[in-house]
């Protein structure tokens, strides 16, 4: 090839030079792919988000740049924005609600005078619980402060919700990020609606005087009686009697004195009433405790509760906060701390089902699905949403196995260290591709290990095209789970995707599931048969499989 098309060919370009005739930019690691829209990126940011950045943009960078793009979102269209902000948030497609509210925050201090109207109106449906107001009045604090609208927002908060649920919110979510309800009742001003509301008022903002044996006749109010009686219950002789208040006035565990959690009769009464999401958390304390025991009612009720598909959608479990309860309880210590436990066995089956219930039913499709995993250096680089020990890489193969596990006809590969012709070569990371022996019939927590224990290379996001042409490999879709960093090739992944439709007459597609908030893609958004999706959202098996069986025009 003439050194003159080798550089301005518009069927095979090095991955290191722009598509001629295209809008391509350049990544982080100087590969040329396709940047995302803003609302794509919008997208990205509300599910994922940018806590603890990636392997090439540190979490401020990463930060800024989604920020910047959420205010071009808002000056474009903000009730588009608000209104997309509450659907994610409030449908539990996210892992964490926190860059929910950040957006909303932006909406509510930035945006024009009907998106600010639109985004106060909203809280309630995004800041559902105490904890969600306060990283809201410190998001709205770094953003300009308390303004009138600010002001009633909050007032509304408390006051549009029902009592039992206001007190529950008083006892349970009592200040984060240095602020709690005293500061916010202070600055919002809420006007009581009636005597009940007023005396749950008075008592986050003074307390009450006295709290005497008898609970508070009011049924409401004796939930905030039995909080303030509990508090003072730190000696083993007393379990009976917080044991008694829990069973009586449902208190949550966060009631409870750090002291008495150690008994495993206190974590008994707190079980039945327990959300999920507080049960995922202290599956190791609960176990450690003795309470889930061998044939124990406790153990049976745990993994009953997990394995009820709605109830884990209507609480909002995120598929991503199943995966870290699996690995964290299978590993036996967490994170963080001294504490540890000798793992059950059916809880631990019990999590694994649960993932794959907690994404959105899928039809199979029957397609000839080619799962491919970008393995490469970037991917083991930061946390998607923040979370312990899940990188791109280990999200990416746990994602696949929730599409593998519907359609028969699949086959995975990963982008590893390898011989496969690569212009980067000569820097020691030669590309390759490998099969991996995976099934969704193999224990998540292994086929994560497995993955993380791979060799990467250089990363070349063509080479499922290239490897499927080479072998003759009949696929009807190609998903790539990647964070776009491509590089190394010499070909570009959309140029290798149109060779292989040319050379196998099947008019294949790609799916690009991106696993980091950054704003690039390999999918070229002019070709019908290419889609980018976000990584970890749970409709994404879903939408994967409704794109494998919409028709669109090749050539």
């Amino acid at each position: 090839m003439s050194y003159l098309s080798k550089w301005f060919n518009k069927n095979k370009t090095p991955q290191s030079a722009p598509i001629p005739g295209t809008s391509q930019v350049a990544n982080s690691e100087g590969g040329f792919v396709f940047a995302v829209d803003d609302w794509t990126r919008l997208d990205r940011f509300l599910i994922l988000g940018s806590e603890g950045g990636s392997f090439y943009a540190t979490e401020q960078k990463l930060t800024r740049e989604n920020a910047e793009g959420v205010l071009r979102c808002l000056a474009v269209d903000g009730r588009r924005v608000v209104d997309r902000i509450v659907e994610i948030s409030e449908a539990g497609r996210a892992p964490k609600n926190e860059p929910a509210l950040f957006a909303l925050a932006l909406a509510a201090k930035l945006g024009d005078v009907d998106t600010r109207r639109a985004a106060f109106a909203a809280l309630p449906r995004v800041a559902r619980i105490g904890t969600h107001l306060f990283h809201f009045a410190e998001h709205v604090k770094a953003l300009g402060g308390w303004g009138r609208g600010t002001m009633r927002a909050f007032a509304r908060w408390y006051t549009e919700m029902e009592a039992s649920r206001l007190a529950l919110q008083a006892v349970k979510y009592q200040s984060r990020d240095g602020w709690s309800h005293r500061d916010l009742l202070r600055k919002a001003h809420p006007v009581a609606k009636d005597d009940r509301q007023q005396a749950i008022f008075h008592w986050m903002t003074k307390g009450w005087n006295s709290v005497g044996e008898v609970p508070h006749p009011d049924q409401v109010l004796a939930m905030i009686w039995a909080f303030e009686r509990a508090k003072s219950l730190r000696e083993e002789k007393d379990v009976d009697l917080l044991c008694g208040l829990i069973r009586d006035h449902r208190l949550p565990h966060e009631c409870v004195p750090t002291e008495m959690k150690r008994h495993p009769e206190v974590w008994e009464a707190l079980l039945p009433e327990m959300g999920l999401t507080a049960m995922l958390r202290n599956l190791g304390k609960m176990t450690e405790v003795g309470l889930l025991g061998t044939l124990s009612d406790a153990e049976r009720l745990v993994v009953s509760r997990l394995e009820e598909a709605g109830a884990l959608r209507a609480a909002r479990v995120h598929p991503l906060q199943l995966l870290v309860a699996l690995r964290t309880y299978a590993q036996g210590h967490g994170e963080k701390g001294k504490l540890t436990w000798t793992p059950r066995q059916r809880i631990v089956d019990a999590l694994d089902g649960a993932f794959y219930q907690a994404f959105e039913a899928v039809t199979p499709t029957n397609a000839r699905t080619l799962l491919a995993l970008d393995v490469s250096g970037s991917m083991a680089g930061g946390l998607i949403a923040g979370l312990p020990g899940i990188t791109p890489r280990v999200g990416s193969a746990a994602m696949a196995l929730v599409t593998a596990a519907v359609e028969r006809h699949h086959a995975f590969v990963a982008f590893t260290n390898g011989p496969y012709r690569s212009m980067y070569s000569a820097r020691g990371f030669g590309s390759g591709i490998s099969a991996l022996a995976i099934s969704p019939r193999s224990r998540l927590d292994d086929v994560v290990k497995a993955v993380s224990d791979l060799p990467f290379g250089g990363t070349d996001c063509a080479l499922p095209m290239l490897w499927a042409a080479e072998n003759k490999v009949p696929v009807d879709i190609f998903c790539v789970y990647t964070d776009s960093e491509t590089w190394a090739g010499d070909i570009h992944p959309v140029q290798a995707l149109r060779q292989y439709r040319a050379k196998m007459g099947i008019g294949a597609k790609l799916v690009v599931i991106g696993m980091v908030s950054n704003g690039f893609s390999i999918a070229d958004p002019q070709d019908g048969g290419m889609l980018d999706v976000v990584g970890f959202d749970t409709s994404t098996p879903s939408i994967i499989a409704d794109f494998a069986t919409r028709s669109w025009p090749v050539g």
